[in-house]
């Protein structure tokens, strides 16, 4: 029994041996755990990184962990809020001294391949059901045409009022012709058969406003297209004026030197014209309806050099005298002063003017001294406004030649001065189209 008890001493001190080193062992542990955890607790003292206190999303929360279970539990304070604080102002809107870079959606979006631009296509338009600028209609130009007309000057087959004979005097087998006053013969198939009318309506013209209708009667040796319209410039003068007019240039003598007046001579002859006329302007203007405006329309009666004859019997037996507002002729008073001056006596609402060189000096102060006799004042200048009434003899000086004056006489393009006078004078009834209102007449 006593030999037992040895053994069970020695055991004993076996086990606290054991026991020792085991606890030195752990000891040796916890120092090794703590070395580290001792130097990270020194760091608490340091003031915090920003950039990694900002970057820093977690909370301060406290687990305890059960070594019998996979679960976890929150401490007390480990909420919603503390774990998902909300931003502070500074974090959301930086100071001055900080840069916010901007950003845009695309900026998060996938990078794409860049793209080579598309060539350069055509300009298109895209259909609208409302447009986006107003249509509007186009302008109009000038109209400078031709017109046949039965009632101009020629073809005539009538007489010669000047010795009541036959105007075709002269024949040579199945021709017929006439002999002028110098002696010359013209064949009416080459001078007395051009029935045409050269008709020239501005693009501002607009009928449905107070306007004119020039009648233009050329000279001697002239054509409508050759003389009126390039040489003399008849048309573009009466554009250049503003005006609102049209003008109506019948065909005389074909390029020859004759004054014969055709047609003119008869009574009602002027007025048979003017009517025809009226027919063709309101179907060249487009709207049949404005024949009649055209056929009330005031006229002014141009006569250059020979164009003298057809224009004093227009005003003697033309039949319209009434409706003839002015008169003016250019270098043209070679006879029938008895008919200019009785149509500027019985006329005192409508103007004259005659300008001359020196071929044709001696015929015009004639005619001066019978209106002054007649009482009616002449004025010697183109200086002054057109008025009712007015009685003007202008004469040119030296250097102003017969052949040119329709382009240069007082003045250049003296037709378009007298549309411009007459224009500036509303009792005339002849005013610009910018100044102008519309009539009753219509398109």
């Amino acid at each position: 029994m006593f030999g037992a008890v040895p053994t069970l001493g020695a055991d004993f001190r076996a086990d606290r041996m054991r026991s020792g080193r085991h606890g030195r062992a752990l000891r040796v542990g916890l120092i090794s755990g703590l070395v580290p955890l001792s130097l990270a607790l020194v760091q608490c003292g340091k003031a915090p990184d920003p950039a990694a206190l900002a970057a820093n999303s977690q909370a301060n929360v406290q687990v305890v962990a059960k070594t019998n279970s996979q679960t976890s539990r929150v401490a007390s304070g480990d909420t919603f809020e503390d774990r998902f604080p909300a931003p502070q102002f500074e974090e959301r809107f930086p100071s001055a001294s900080e840069s916010f870079l901007q950003r845009q959606m695309s900026d998060f979006s996938p990078k794409r391949a860049v793209q080579q631009q598309p060539r350069e296509q055509s300009p298109y338009k895209v259909a609208s059901l409302e447009p986006q600028v107003p249509y509007k209609r186009p302008g109009r130009e000038d109209l400078t045409t031709l017109v046949s007309m039965k009632s101009s000057a020629f073809p005539y087959f009538g007489n010669n009022p000047a010795s009541d004979a036959p105007f075709l005097n002269i024949s040579k087998g199945d021709r017929r012709g006439h002999r002028s006053y110098s002696g010359r013969v013209y064949w009416q198939d080459e001078t007395y058969s051009d029935s045409r009318v050269l008709v020239h309506v501005p693009e501002h013209f607009d009928v449905r406003k107070p306007g004119v209708i020039v009648v233009f009667f050329h000279g001697n040796g002239a054509t409508l297209e050759r003389d009126v319209r390039d040489r003399q410039l008849v048309p573009k003068q009466i554009t250049d004026s503003g005006a609102n007019a049209v003008l109506l240039a019948p065909q005389m003598a074909v390029d020859a030197a004759d004054s014969s007046a055709g047609k003119f001579w008869q009574p009602g002859g002027f007025k048979r014209f003017m009517a025809e006329s009226a027919d063709h302007l309101a179907r060249l203007t487009g709207d049949p309806n404005s024949a009649r405006a055209f056929a009330n329309m005031p006229i002014v009666i141009v006569g250059y050099s020979g164009g003298f004859l057809p224009t004093a019997w227009s005003l003697e037996v033309g039949g319209i005298s009434d409706r003839v507002r002015g008169v003016v002729l250019l270098d043209a008073v070679y006879g029938e002063m008895d008919k200019f001056a009785s149509w500027i006596e019985s006329h005192r609402s409508g103007f004259f003017v005659s300008s001359y060189t020196r071929y044709t000096a001696r015929r015009d102060r004639e005619l001066m001294s019978m209106l002054r006799q007649k009482g009616i004042s002449v004025a010697e200048d183109m200086d002054g406004p057109l008025q009712p009434g007015s009685v003007v003899f202008v004469e040119t000086g030296e250097g102003i030649t017969h052949r040119d004056y329709v382009t240069r006489a007082w003045t250049r393009d003296p037709l378009k001065d007298v549309l411009v006078k007459m224009s500036a004078t509303p009792s005339l009834a002849l005013t610009r189209v910018a100044a102008t209102n519309p009539s009753v007449s219509s398109r």
